[in-house]
This record gives C-alpha cells, sequence and structure tokens, in this order.
C-alpha cells in the first residue's frame, strides 16, 4: 500500500499513535493539492484493515480486498451528485439521513464515513449531520475533507477535531518534485509551486497541462490585441480552438492577476513572463471588471451557453475599446 506524503507523516503519527482513543471526527483540510484525499483513503484503509502496519494498511487482508474492489461493508463516501459535479453543487440532506441506519448497526469492527467535499453540506444536511456527530455509535469514525474549513458551519467545526493537511515547507515541496520529475529545473518547479499555491500534487499536474507551455503565445497575442485594437473575433477563435475552454480560463485568470499585481506593485507567479507593454493599456477598474467578466464567462458555459461565444465576448473586452 502506498504511504503517506512526507508533509503528512506528523499528523499520520499523531493519529495512529492515538487510535483507537482519538475521537470520532476529523476533519482533514488544505488547500487543492496538498493530498488530503489521498491521506484520508490510506487512514480509512489503515482504521479498517485487519492486519495494520505502522505505516499503511496491509494491503492484503479481506477488508484491504474490499476496498480496493469498492464493496467494503462498513466504509461510506458522501459527496455531491455525480451528475451534478458543477462548482456550486450541495450534498442533499437525504444522503446524511441515509446514514443513520449505517452508524447505528451493530457490526463486527470499525465504520468509517467520508464526507467531500465538506463545504457543499447546505444548511439542511448540516444540521442532519449533527446528530450523527453528536451520536455516532460504536467504533464509528466520521472524516470530512475541506479546501476551507471556515466555510463549514461552527456548530460542525466545534465537534471535529482539525488536522491541517497542507503545511508543507518550500524543501519538502521541491524535493517531492525532484524525485517525481528530475528532468525540471529548480526554476522551472518554482514556477509551478507559484503556480499551485505552493501544493506539490497540484505543481505536478500543471506540470503536463496544455497551456502551461503557450502562456508566452497568449500574452503576445493579448498584446497585439490591445495596442493593434482590432481583429478580437479572430484571436478569441484562435484560443478557442488551442486550449478547452477551461483550461484556457484556468492561464487567463493566473496571466490577469498577475498584470493586476504588478499595477499593484506585488511580485507575480508567471516569473517567466513581463507584463511591461499591457501597463498602459488598462486600469485597475478595468482590469476587476475583466475579472467579473471571467467569472460571468464560466457561469455560462455551466449553462451550456457556447463557449465560442463567451470567448468572443471576452476578447472584445480585453481589446478595450472606449
Amino acid at each position: 500500500m502506498q504511504k503517506v506524503y512526507p508533509w503528512q507523516q506528523n499528523v499520520w503519527e499523531t493519529l495512529t499513535g492515538r487510535f483507537p482513543e482519538m475521537g470520532h471526527g476529523l476533519l482533514f483540510y488544505g488547500k487543492a493539492g496538498c493530498g488530503k484525499h489521498e491521506f484520508a483513503q490510506q487512514f480509512l484503509a489503515w482504521v479498517l484493515c485487519s492486519n495494520k502496519q505502522s505505516q499503511a494498511a496491509c494491503g492484503e487482508c479481506v477488508s484491504c480486498q474490499w476496498l480496493k474492489s469498492d464493496t467494503h461493508p462498513n466504509y461510506v463516501h458522501i459527496s455531491t451528485d455525480e451528475d451534478n459535479k458543477k462548482q456550486n453543487a450541495k450534498i442533499k440532506i437525504e444522503k446524511i439521513r441515509e446514514l443513520l441506519p449505517f452508524v447505528q448497526q451493530t457490526v463486527d469492527g470499525w465504520r468509517v464515513i467520508v464526507i467531500e467535499p465538506a463545504e457543499a453540506l447546505n444548511i439542511a444536511s448540516s444540521n442532519a449531520l449533527l446528530k450523527t456527530l453528536e451520536e455516532p455509535g460504536e467504533r464509528v469514525i466520521l472524516i470530512l475533507l475541506a479546501d476551507h474549513y471556515l466555510k463549514l458551519p461552527a456548530t460542525i467545526r466545534s465537534r471535529l477535531q482539525h488536522f491541517a493537511l497542507d503545511r508543507i515547507s518550500p524543501e519538502q515541496a521541491l524535493q517531492y518534485i525532484q524525485t517525481k520529475q528530475s528532468e525540471l529545473s529548480v526554476e522551472q518547479i518554482n514556477l509551478l509551486l507559484n503556480l499551485s499555491g505552493a501544493m506539490p500534487l497540484k505543481a505536478l499536474q500543471l506540470a503536463q497541462s496544455d497551456w502551461l507551455a503557450k502562456r508566452q503565445d497568449f500574452l503576445l497575442d493579448w498584446i497585439n490585441l490591445v495596442t493593434q485594437k482590432n481583429k478580437p473575433m479572430l484571436f478569441a477563435t484562435k484560443w478557442n480552438k488551442e486550449l478547452a475552454f477551461t483550461d484556457f480560463i484556468s492561464m487567463f485568470e493566473y496571466l490577469l492577476g498577475d498584470l493586476i499585481c504588478v499595477k499593484l506593485n506585488q511580485s507575480i507567479k508567471n516569473i517567466d513572463l513581463s507584463f511591461d507593454p499591457l501597463l498602459p493599456a488598462y486600469t485597475l477598474e478595468y482590469l476587476f471588471g475583466i475579472y467579473v467578466e471571467i467569472q460571468h464567462a464560466k457561469r455560462l458555459v455551466e449553462q451550456n451557453v457556447q463557449s465560442n461565444l463567451v470567448m468572443d465576448q471576452l476578447f472584445i473586452k480585453l481589446m478595450n475599446v472606449t
């Protein structure tokens, strides 16, 4: 079985050292790319394992085999509906109510419930979860995963033990990425960490992204657009073909954020790019207006508006013709 990531070792030792006297409600939180989902999977496998090792589940017992085949009778995973993965999707109260028979039954061994993302709990489902947290039953562990734990209701937070999984030193992040992609230079790794919130797993994903190598090309097109104030549809069509809409927006949000930072004399994330040619074209107010336009564009595409129409409007906005 895979071991936990190096930056999670202290939390792992704390939890396994306290087991089984560690409480029944756990909150694992941290920025996207810190590996909290993977940590939760390792920990629940260890809890359920009948032949526990110090650093991981054995991977061979009946419990571990059940988990591998996704048929473990003592494990429940709750998330948003598979057909509703939109940004603001919620976990419905019915899913929480269905937990009651599971936590109240009498079975051999431990039972584990994982809820992610915990921020997707709405008021009704949060209130329903309180009863389970207050009366969990024998040998039941509830694990909630969250990017931003302060988005959870205080009544939920107060009943959980909190464990931050994104406390990663620059040295740990650098060393981990070097072990996975030794061909990358320190400068390239630092760029990836800048663009991933210093989260190594997200940085490795970015290294494989379609848009990373196209930032300079897009920046040149952006500069041509605002200096020549011509052909916005041409550029929009080009980039609608070059990148998937979500990839383009990911790239553009980073670049727009850096342009705003330059205007505010703050440090930038795209340390290999120069934004100076764009500075005279926009006021801060206009740049924040573009940011609002991006959020509106994402909502439109979620509602099945064609991305080429959204891109046309965005590039007209970028051209900044008064």
